[in-house]
């Protein structure tokens, strides 16, 4: 594709898609201060370089949870990326097995857990939202651990939905309610609105079988937030540890004592997270709570973070402040809905390019020798 920056990305998804979805995917919590905040935390960061090294041959290549990735980055989950992209999850999980770094599927994703697996071999990670039917969420652990997956990530910043008062803005909702504004919306956009209206809305395929209709993807914006559990607690996450096998992260993570909790439970990791500025608006910039979750327990088990990441300087500032590894979520997320794998693709190339020359310009020739002698101090 003919783009060479995230944004670009997000401009081309912008003109495909109808404002209402478009601002579904690009929009944030109330008044967007912590979606803003997510960017300016990363633009306020200033480099340092070391010069006369030779960084004629650059290495990304690192160890994520104990397996080798060749960059440190792994794709965030994303629900409904069927609205932007239709088998935008299958297109974005095959874009990340092709740069060899892991690819999480949401539990609200449009592609089940065991259509990944065999239409997306890589390496598989899941992300559980814990809904009031508990058990219905333990089955999915246990669908994901048959289906080869292996790394689990407990979402645990979401005991109620945020406001988000774009979607209100626009009419727009799930199920969608057809009002004069919205039906306008989407005939703007003649080639996605035709698809839906032929093929059908996508379906939120492993939530088949939850009680009140929470198959049918129509329900996902509106039964979100009210179907999770509110009740979620570290008791819950010690019979989690019990159940998985595999690797468990804890995803929302801003405050040391609770990173600390989660490694002294047996979890292997945290996300540090706002959930991109979706849910608790005015809280930290994910870069900015990074350090002390990092010194509370780096060496220990892994701390990965998410949120604003746009430029792969973006990702050597995060790997300088204590990151073992980013995840990128809208990035792709944009990439794909303006061009389906092509364009996912596209995504993790720019980022891959702009990290390579991040490190030569700042003399790292191997993601080991990123620390934060590279981070400028006043």
């Amino acid at each position: 594709m003919n783009a060479y920056s995230i944004e670009a990305l997000r401009l081309a998804a912008k003109r495909r898609l109808p404002r209402a979805v478009f601002d579904f995917i690009d929009g944030g919590a109330e008044d967007e201060l912590t979606l803003r905040e997510n960017r300016a935390a990363f633009e306020k960061v200033r480099l340092l370089r070391k010069v006369l090294v030779d960084v004629s041959q650059i290495s990304t290549e690192t160890s994520i949870l104990g397996k080798t990735a060749k960059l440190p980055i792994a794709i965030a989950p994303t629900g409904a990326i069927g609205f932007g992209w239709r088998g935008g999850d299958i297109a974005v999980a095959r874009a990340a097995a092709a740069f060899g770094i892991p690819f999480s599927l949401s539990t609200t994703a449009t592609a089940s857990i065991e259509t990944i697996a065999e239409a997306a071999p890589g390496r598989l990670w899941f992300q559980a939202y814990f809904l009031k039917d508990r058990e219905f969420t333990f089955g999915l652990i246990e669908r994901a651990r048959r289906a080869g997956y292996d790394t689990l990530m407990v979402t645990a910043d979401l005991p109620v939905g945020g406001k988000r008062e774009r979607d209100f803005r626009n009419d727009f909702s799930i199920p969608f309610r057809f009002t004069p504004k919205n039906m306008l919306d989407f005939a703007t956009r003649p080639a996605w609105a035709l698809d839906m209206l032929l093929r059908g809305v996508p379906s939120l395929e492993n939530l088949v079988g939850m009680a009140e209709g929470g198959a049918d993807t129509r329900n996902l914006v509106s039964s979100v937030g009210r179907n999770q559990d509110a009740a979620l607690d570290w008791e819950v996450i010690k019979r989690v540890r019990g159940a998985w096998p595999g690797k468990l992260l804890i995803k929302g993570v801003v405050l040391p004592e609770d990173a600390e909790r989660a490694v002294s439970l047996g979890c292997d990791g945290v996300i540090v997270s706002n959930h991109g500025g979706r849910q608790l608006d005015s809280e930290v910039a994910s870069f900015d709570a990074l350090p002390g979750v990092a010194r509370a327990i780096g060496g220990r088990s892994a701390v990965l973070m998410d949120g604003g990441i746009r430029r792969g300087s973006d990702v050597f500032k995060a790997l300088a402040r204590g990151a073992q590894a980013v995840m990128v979520g809208r990035a792709t997320f944009y990439g794909v809905c303006a061009g389906g794998e092509a364009g996912a693709t596209r995504a993790l190339e720019i980022l891959s390019d702009e990290l390579t020359r991040t490190m030569q310009l700042c003399g790292a020739r191997s993601i080991a020798d990123i620390g934060p002698d590279l981070i400028f101090k006043e």
